[in-house]
């Protein structure tokens, strides 16, 4: 930490997507024309990702996108060309390694960088801590010479071999045209190395290093870092050199290096072919929270801004139309501070206003459409697991054939026994998501009702509107994403097949989605989940026995109570529609769990804990008894204040029968019940987002100051725009509110561009 700093952060993150052209031989038995090729994504020499294979091909398109916080340091982010091997392992094809210093050249654009060879030699990460200093030393004739100590200190970041933490050791030499001497240390660090630098009878001065001025300009200590293989042949990990001269002013130099590739990793090389990337690469140093107050004050407010153009997230999503990273600071900020449905509403009634065809609702690239991408994948991550992984895995283990593209069909292969495999998987994988509703997280409920709702009243004479408004998101922007590639929402640890585009012979399989029976579902599924946070919706209505609350064994303690719960409440009546005796709020439910049978010497018995008194209940049977728990979990999965033990008996007699504690209020002596996508809790660091809307605001900053040219224009003429063509990209709907807030918006800028300068600092490479 640094002085006067509450704390300092870097986070960086990277987007990918590539092809690969004119591929060059590859080593082994491989044809050119059988190369079957897939892509790795490496921070250094760790693979974090993998691209499906592509067979068949010298200039394979992948079109893969990878979005990854980058958790720890890096030298390299690297992208290997793989050719598929079938009896041995992947051979590598060439690879692409750009320094982390050089990706902020690249981020943004398309580049084709030539492959390089896949050399050991070059493979290399981590860093070494050095330390250098001259000692004078009087040698037996009595004569004074100098002598450079080198002490190697530690190492870190080194790579894992096969899996496993490395062996290292180091070598020290001394390079230059004069004498020197070699020592090798063995695994332990913390190794000092001596050598003599200068002769005694070239000996002058005592302040001075004594070695010619053209020589100080050669002379360089050279350290090798090796794994040791024991019976294997050693591995190379990296080398660093430091010029002597820097001791020239100082005696003594300490400092970190980063391991180099051995001679700089150049050489050169047969044409391996070419490998397009468009990398994404931000980075953020992050201030103390209060500096962020204001911007993010003024973020939070957008969903209250008449009209919602003129608002800050608005604007921001205005003026950084094409860089589709904008979006998603803005939906986890608002989504933190429960901000982003009535945001998402405000915008979605905004494109709707544009939109004159009902079969066209949300399907561009938006602000609204991007933000409730950005919203489902989020915050649906364990819906999809709970929906999708069961099945997929199913599908992948199963490994039945299910070719039916008549150009990739194989000798043997029957096309209509994969076109069952492959009818049967699609139907397993639709009946997953057509019965996952009950699994929908509360948030996404609400963003497709609102989503129904403002559809139908855009479209009132369109009965169909309100289901397609919806599955437009779930169906083809959540569910078909997933699936495709799954690997990119942890779904399957690699991309397990590749697809075939929309061809004539999918056409039977595109047919059987349009019958009645698949319309459906595909309705029911949309309705449910738009409804399923509405308090009208019923989720269970049975008759039950109830203990009344607070009573002692003494009396008829149990009574017979309808019990109903909905997504926002739960309450008990004494007969069937009329009005309640009690309404508990359903947020208010903390944990929801089976009770012992010894606690009232009853069966199928259930607790539902809130904030006063437990509510027990015994259901019908096992099966209802289950069916209530299960309800009740589901629809309080969400709630903050859930509990994470509870007594599975009763407090009775002034003492728990489980645990035998005397106070009631005494924590529960059993964890409880994991519940599918209990707790969802988001992991979101407010400050670094609005750091990285602050970045947004400032790279986009001449297209800042030409909307507010544009409100200025609009307000002074009010008439035509004479330069249209500057202006035609953004929305201005009330010319004086948008000004006012880009002027917030520069104020606030500046400011905090001041709080950056005033903290800026510079680190050379080498420095301590």
């Amino acid at each position: 930490s640094l002085p006067g700093w509450r704390f300092l952060r870097c986070f960086t993150s990277v987007n990918q997507h590539s092809t690969v052209r004119n591929l060059g031989p590859c080593s082994g038995p491989n044809r050119q024309r059988d190369l079957c090729t897939f892509c790795t994504i490496s921070l250094d020499q760790e693979e974090v990702f993998r691209t499906k294979v592509f067979d068949k091909s010298l200039s394979p398109f992948y079109g893969e996108d990878f979005y990854f916080e980058i958790p720890r340091p890096f030298q390299c982010l690297s992208f290997y060309v793989f050719a598929k091997g079938v009896f041995q392992r992947d051979l590598p094809v060439g690879k692409v390694s750009i320094r982390k210093e050089e990706l902020c050249k690249f981020s943004g654009k398309e580049h084709w960088f030539g492959l390089q060879p896949v050399d050991p030699n070059s493979e290399v990460q981590g860093k070494v801590h050095l330390e250098m200093r001259l000692n004078e030393l009087i040698i037996e004739n009595g004569s004074m010479c100098q002598q450079l100590l080198v002490r190697i200190i530690e190492c870190q970041g080194l790579p894992l071999i096969s899996g496993q933490n490395c062996d290292p050791y180091a070598t020290v030499s001394l390079v230059g045209p004069t004498p020197m001497r070699k020592k090798t240390s063995d695994p332990q660090f913390e190794e000092t190395f001596y050598f003599e630098v200068t002769r005694p009878n070239s000996y002058t001065k005592k302040s001075h290093f004594q070695v010619e001025e053209e020589d100080i300009e050669k002379l360089e200590i050279k350290v090798d870092l090796w794994n040791n293989g024991n019976l294997a042949q050693d591995v190379f990990l990296g080398e660093t050199r430091v010029s002597v001269k820097i001791l020239r002013n100082d005696h003594i130099h300490r400092a970190w290096y980063l391991l180099q590739p051995k001679g700089n990793g150049k050489s050169k090389t047969d044409d391996l072919g070419s490998l397009r990337l468009n990398v994404t690469y931000t980075e953020d140093n992050v201030l103390p929270s209060a500096c962020y107050t204001p911007l993010r004050t003024l973020l939070l407010k957008s969903p209250d801004i008449k009209p919602i153009s003129a608002s800050a997230a608005h604007i921001l999503g205005d003026i950084c139309r094409e860089r589709y990273e904008a979006v998603l600071p803005v939906v986890r900020l608002l989504l933190h501070h429960s901000r982003l449905v009535s945001f998402v509403s405000a915008i979605a009634a905004l494109e709707l206003e544009n939109t004159q065809e009902a079969n066209t609702i949300f399907r561009g690239n938006s602000l609204a459409t991007r933000c409730i991408d950005d919203m489902m994948k989020i915050v649906g991550r364990s819906y999809l697991t709970v929906t999708l992984k069961p099945v997929l895995d199913e599908i992948c283990e199963s490994n039945k054939t299910c070719e039916i593209d008549p150009i990739k069909l194989k000798e043997g292969d029957n096309v209509e026994v994969n076109k069952e495999n492959l009818q049967g998987y699609v139907q397993k994988v639709f009946s997953s998501i057509t019965q996952s509703s009950s699994s929908c997280p509360p948030l996404m409920c609400d963003v497709f009702r609102s989503l129904r709702q403002l559809a139908s009243k855009r479209f009132p004479d369109d009965p169909h509107v309100q289901y397609s408004a919806v599955s437009s998101f779930v169906f083809l922007r959540f569910f078909a994403v997933a699936v495709l590639s799954p690997h990119t929402f942890q779904l399957r640890p690699h991309h397990p097949v590749s697809t075939s585009a929309l061809k004539s012979y999918m056409y039977d399989f595109f047919k059987s989605f349009q019958e009645d029976k698949c319309i459906g579902k595909v309705k029911k599924v949309s309705f449910i989940l738009t409804v399923s946070m509405s308090s009208l919706y019923l989720f269970y209505y049975r008759e039950v026995q109830k203990r009344a609350q607070g009573r002692k064994r003494i009396g008829k303690n149990f009574k017979k109570r309808w019990l109903r719960v909905t997504s926002r409440e739960l309450s008990y009546h004494k007969h069937r529609g009329e009005t309640s005796l009690c309404i508990m709020p359903v947020k208010n439910i903390q944990a929801v769990e089976k009770l012992d049978e010894s606690a009232f010497n009853r069966k199928n018995m259930f607790q539902v804990l809130h904030s006063e008194k437990p509510l027990y209940v015994q259901a019908g049977n096992c099966v209802e008894a289950s069916e209530w728990v299960e309800v009740l979990s589901q629809v309080s999965r969400c709630n903050p204040d859930r509990l994470g033990t509870f007594h599975p008996s009763a407090y009775l007699a002034g003492a728990w029968l489980c645990c035998r504690s005397l106070s009631d209020s005494q924590p529960g002596c059993k964890p409880c019940t994991p519940t599918l996508l209990a707790n969802l809790q988001l992991d979101i660091d407010c400050d670094r987002e609005t750091e990285r809307i602050f970045s947004l605001f400032t790279s986009s900053y001449s297209k800042l100051q030409k909307m507010e040219d544009a409100c200025a224009s609009i307000a002074v003429y009010q008439g035509p725009l004479r330069e249209q063509d500057d202006y035609s990209l953004f929305t201005i709907q009330d010319s004086k509110e948008t000004f006012h807030t880009v002027r917030q918006i520069s104020h606030i800028l500046k400011e905090l561009q001041r709080e950056h300068d005033t903290r800026s600092g510079t680190a050379q490479y080498g420095s301590q």
